[in-house]
């Protein structure tokens, strides 16, 4: 499965929030989005990316950039998960992983000696324009909302 590239225009979607509604890339045109793929709601390593994007929203919002994140999880765990940890921003349900295989992050992974099919925890961060700008790959749970803003101030602000 690969990935869509740099400078290409990101693939369109429509998905549905926390709350049912529907969702598409394309009602964010004119603002940068952050696309976060994500394998879990309410495991750890998803809480604490989770909530680092929580407690910038002022800064991504400084910076004409909305944040949705995706995972398989049903629209349902996703309103559980926003409202346990007073999550301000948008989970979008994937559960048929077709985004994921779209955007290329549904893959094999490795966990304690198993291998299994799931989400690879990836960023999109997307211009203005509609086009990808950066793809991060390795993200790192507790720095991921830093290692985000700083992308976007040195190269979208």
């Amino acid at each position: 499965m690969s990935s869509p590239n740099v400078n290409q225009l990101a693939p369109s979607f429509k998905l549905l929030n926390q709350l049912s509604e529907e969702v598409t890339l394309k009602q964010f045109r004119g603002k940068n989005i952050v696309l976060y793929f994500y394998p879990k709601a309410m495991t750890p390593g998803c809480t604490t990316q989770a909530c680092g994007i929580r407690d910038h929203k002022k800064n991504f919002a400084k910076l004409n950039t909305v944040v949705l994140g995706i995972s398989p999880d049903e629209p349902k765990k996703l309103l559980k998960f926003i409202e346990k940890e007073k999550l301000n921003f948008d989970l979008l349900s994937d559960v048929d992983t077709e985004v994921a295989k779209l955007y290329g992050v549904w893959g094999l992974k490795k966990f304690m000696g198993r291998e299994y099919m799931g989400i690879l925890r990836t960023t999109f961060i997307i211009g203005a324009d509609g086009k990808l700008k950066m793809i991060l790959d390795d993200v790192k749970t507790k720095t991921h909302h830093d290692d985000v803003i700083n992308y976007i101030k040195e190269n979208l602000a």
